[in-house]
């Protein structure tokens, strides 16, 4: 495999030249044999990969050391073998790959050539060293018969079906009805399962009855059901019917190839059949004949001249029109099938067998025999001259359903559609060699080229056997099952050479474009009603999944990219991104207001929708769905580990693992990560999801199919709409609990919300200042700072702020409400609550009410902070004295109250006379803390 010398000198090196030239040249031989044999060489995509040249050459390089090495020990292969390239084929079949064995002189050492080394499958270096021990001389077991072959087929299948059937539910009753009555319990036996067999035939008994009225039935066992149960049935009969209906087509599937074969036996039995009734004809004509011909007429007396005379007459009769006719039909014949007069030549068959039959009594029985004879010769002569001509790759359009129909008018119908398919298939084949896939080429122009070819030729394919040979059964079930292979064949075309590459790289968008294509000119076959599009997306969905988790994938990774380095400022898409609406001044307050993280994650998701939904067909709307609730999901745990107080597990969840997020500091930024999440799963989203639903109808057909899947996708949209509700509640709660932690824990551990606070008051001697407590203060000033944020960022989503508000007060309220440390305390702790600290408890819960009530109060936090007071006003109670003797009025804690609220927020002291009186959120307020002063003191 070395540089060629090119001048040796020297009687050593011509030597060693000559000698390496020939291996060379037995090498390139076999490397150029290889390539036009094998196809998987001659494309450049396998030429180019060093790996499979190496193996090519080595092959090469031991089949000549092998010749070399028998050429020492015997010499007669120099005498009795000249090489050989064998003529390449289009196809890249079997019988190359054997023809090319073959023309290769076999060393006589089984050991010397391994099967990988020439390339060989391990299935066929067993059959070669079968051959050579006289193994394959052996003939095969010769299989049943086909009838007996479907009887064993159909018995095996029935036996194995009644053994199989489970005792369960039978469809006809309910599931309760059908455990009870069939089976009998799992540790019954065999005698449960009879009894419930015998119980289940005698209710089935009802339904076989003359007279049995559905609609009286069914009223009879729907009175004593309620609405919920009758839903729950109609629910469970329309799984019932969908089941039975994927089970029926799924029994059609896997029996249709053995439906096809046993169609295909059929017709040639009835091939068999009808050459048995016109041999049967023959040989009745025959005996008729033989009848005739041994019956010796009388003999009557005459004179020896009548008897001469009687032959001087027969010997002077004309032959008959009819006989002249006969006799010169043979060449009549021979003349049309010459000159190709196909419709002629089949007219004067015809003519001759009706002859044959009708002329009985004119024509002797020798004249008979011969016109058959000839009829039957000159058919089979036509037969095979149709066939040559049909098998001709110029015999196309007219020609080639003239050749058929002439053939299914001699009788060889099944011949004739062979052929007719088979030459058709022939041209398919041609047109495919001039379509070759490159790397630089794009993959939808090969796919539309690919498809265009096929799918015309299916299409002549099924025009010229509806022309000629009708909707007979036989007939079109072999062109369905050809139509089958060619699109087939066609989808593992495209998915080795386009999707496959497709998917690998996660182009879904190419990948959607191809399938689109196929799908395409699927729907035109099925105008013409042939439907092949089950076998396109059966071989497609695979790839297509696997684009789609690609697509998953990169969003997931660019959206963590882009939180790591993300400032959670809210701005409008930048110019990169796609907007929802035109940019213009009127529009600009439409366009969302997002982090460049969510902002990016919102323009590949409408990307992705994009590209799914021509795949609508391939029922992969449910999988894109939730894997886009999936991304979304980690982008909220994205978010939730942004909040610096965020815990550990929280932070980690989902495989979010050690990546690097940037910190939320301000309570603006903070907040600007429930503004991405609920515009994300409010708005966007949902948006963008709607466009699998809202897809151009291209047919009413089409529109009549898909609408119980449109109707069926509303309901889903909204349980997915509900599904991301529940992740951004996840990232608010962990938002609330944060902001609870700050205002009720210390950063050394302490808390600023103990029982000791109020117990404590009543060891003082000074007169304390009253005012609420430190920690509700800071509580009102943290809401009533982020609700002024929260109006710029939630702009027409006002609701959405005011409930992280409620959620946020909610959180500090239970937290106090089910502090069991801080209760134990105030309800046996050694030391009791007092009146001042009791006073004080009731000035900062009356505090949370002023200013929580229509903004940051729910109704069931007001409820929650009613019971409170209750609690702390029964703990008081239990030592002996009465709440309202050292309680003040009402009026005191809510000027108390409303001062300190003016103060926070900036509006200074409203007066007595300044309050809403009226106001019905005060008066319930009022109300409620007054009939709790009278519940504490009775």
């Amino acid at each position: 495999m070395v540089k060629t010398i090119p001048n040796p000198v020297g009687e050593k090196r011509k030597r060693f030249a000559q000698e390496q030239e020939s291996a060379r040249k037995d090498v390139e031989r076999g490397f150029g044999v290889l390539q036009s044999r094998w196809g998987i060489i001659r494309y450049p995509v396998n030429t180019w990969s060093t790996q499979k040249l190496w193996e090519v050459m080595t092959a090469r390089v031991i089949m000549h050391n092998m010749i070399v090495e028998d050429e020492r020990l015997e010499r007669l292969y120099d005498q009795g073998f000249q090489f050989q390239a064998p003529t390449p084929k289009n196809d890249d079949s079997q019988d190359a790959a054997i023809s090319e064995k073959a023309s290769l002189p076999r060393p006589k050492s089984a050991t010397a050539l391994p099967s990988e080394a020439c390339g060989c499958s391990s299935a066929a270096a067993d059959a070669h060293g079968r051959g050579d021990l006289g193994e394959g001389a052996l003939p095969a077991p010769n299989p049943p018969p086909p009838y007996r072959r479907r009887l064993l087929d159909l018995g095996w299948a029935s036996a194995k079906s009644s053994r199989s059937r489970p005792a369960g539910h039978s469809g006809v009753f309910p599931v309760g009805a059908a455990a009870t009555g069939v089976g009998g319990g799992g540790g019954g036996g065999g005698g449960g399962g009879g009894d419930g067999g015998v119980q289940l035939a005698d209710k089935l008994k009802i339904f076989k009855t003359d007279n049995f009225d559905p609609d009286a039935y069914v009223q009879s066992k729907c009175q004593t059901m309620n609405e919920k149960e009758i839903r729950h049935l109609c629910s469970y009969l329309q799984d019932l019917k969908k089941a039975s209906a994927e089970e029926m087509r799924r029994s059609v599937y896997a029996n249709y190839a053995a439906f096809i074969r046993t169609s295909k036996e059929i017709s040639d039995l009835e091939g068999e059949l009808l050459s048995i009734r016109n041999l049967l004809n023959t040989q009745a004509a025959l005996i008729h004949g033989l009848s005739e011909g041994v019956q010796i007429d009388s003999l009557t007396s005459g004179t020896e001249g009548s008897t001469e005379e009687d032959i001087s007459n027969v010997e002077g009769q004309e032959p008959s029109e009819i006989q002249k006719w006969s006799a010169d039909f043979p060449d009549m014949l021979d003349v049309l099938l010459a000159e190709r007069r196909v419709d002629e030549a089949l007219d004067a068959l015809d003519e001759a067998e009706r002859v044959a039959a009708d002329r009985t009594q004119t024509l002797t029985t020798a004249e008979i025999s011969a016109l058959r004879s000839a009829v039957s010769d000159n058919r089979q002569k036509l037969a095979d001259q149709l066939a040559e001509a049909a098998c001709q790759s110029s015999t196309r359009g007219i020609e080639l359903r003239a050749a058929a129909s002439a053939l299914k008018r001699l009788g060889d119908g099944p011949r004739a559609h062979s052929l007719l398919l088979s030459a058709h298939n022939q041209r398919l084949q041609c047109n495919l060699q001039t379509i070759h896939p490159s790397s630089t080429s794009y993959g939808g122009a090969y796919t539309a080229a690919l498809a265009q070819q096929v799918f015309s030729v299916v299409a002549q394919a099924l025009s010229d056997s509806v022309e000629v040979f009708g909707d007979e059964s036989c007939y079109a079930s072999e062109l369905v099952t050809w139509a089958t292979q060619q699109v087939l064949s066609f989808a593992l075309l495209v998915k080795r050479h386009v999707l496959s590459s497709c998917a690998a790289a996660g182009g879904l968008r190419a990948a959607a474009e191809c399938v689109q294509i196929s799908i395409g000119h699927c729907s035109l076959l099925e105008a013409r009603g042939l439907s092949v599009s089950a076998v396109l997306l059966k071989q497609f969905k695979p790839s297509l999944e696997q684009a789609l988790d690609a697509n998953l994938r990169r969003i997931e990774e660019s959206t963590a990219a882009l939180a790591a380095a993300d400032n959670w400022t809210l701005t409008y898409p930048p110019n990169g991104i796609r907007p929802l609406a035109r940019s213009s001044v009127a529009n600009l307050a439409l366009q969302p207001k997002l982090s460049s993280s969510a902002h990016r994650f919102n323009s590949m998701v409408q990307d992705y929708f994009e590209d799914v939904t021509p795949l609508l067909s391939l029922q992969l709307g449910g999988s894109t769905m939730d894997g886009i609730a999936k991304n979304f999901s980690l982008y909220v745990n994205l978010l939730i580990s942004a909040l610096p107080g965020s815990m550990d597990d929280e932070a980690n969840i989902d495989g979010l693992g050690n990546k690097i997020i940037r910190m939320a500091e301000t309570e603006e930024q903070q907040l600007a990560l429930l503004a991405n999440a609920s515009l994300l799963a409010e708005e966007l989203l949902p948006r963008a999801a709607m466009k699998l639903s809202s897809i151009n109808q291209s047919s009413m057909d089409d529109l009549r199919k898909r609408g119980p899947d449109k109707q069926n996708r509303v309901p889903e949209l909204r349980e997915w709409k509900r599904k991301l509700q529940r992740m951004v509640d996840r990232l608010r709660d962990s938002f609330c609990r944060q902001h609870a932690l700050e205002l009720i824990f210390t950063d050394e551990g302490d808390t600023h919300l103990s029982a000791e606070m109020y117990i404590s008051m009543d060891n003082t001697v000074e007169e304390p200042e009253w005012v609420p407590s430190p920690i509700f203060q800071e509580l009102y000033a943290k809401l009533n700072r982020m609700a002024g944020v929260a109006a710029d960022m939630f702009v027409g989503r006002e609701r959405f702020a005011t409930l992280l508000m409620m959620r946020l007060t909610e959180t500090v309220i239970l937290w106090l409400s089910e502090d069991q440390a801080f209760w134990e305390e105030i309800e046996q702790g050694p030391k009791p609550l007092g009146p001042l600290g009791l006073q004080q408890f009731y000035l900062d819960m009356q505090f949370v009410i002023i200013f929580g009530q229509g903004r940051f109060l729910s109704r069931h936090v007001h409820q929650v902070i009613l019971d409170i007071i209750d609690r702390a006003m029964g703990a008081f109670s239990a030592t002996g004295m009465n709440p309202d003797s050292v309680l003040p009025g009402d009026d005191w804690f809510m000027d108390v109250a409303q001062e300190v609220v003016g103060m926070i927020s900036g509006r200074g002291r409203a007066a007595n006379g300044d309050r809403e009186i009226n106001s019905p959120t005060a008066s319930v307020s009022a109300h409620s803390m007054s009939s709790f002063r009278s519940h504490g003191s009775s």
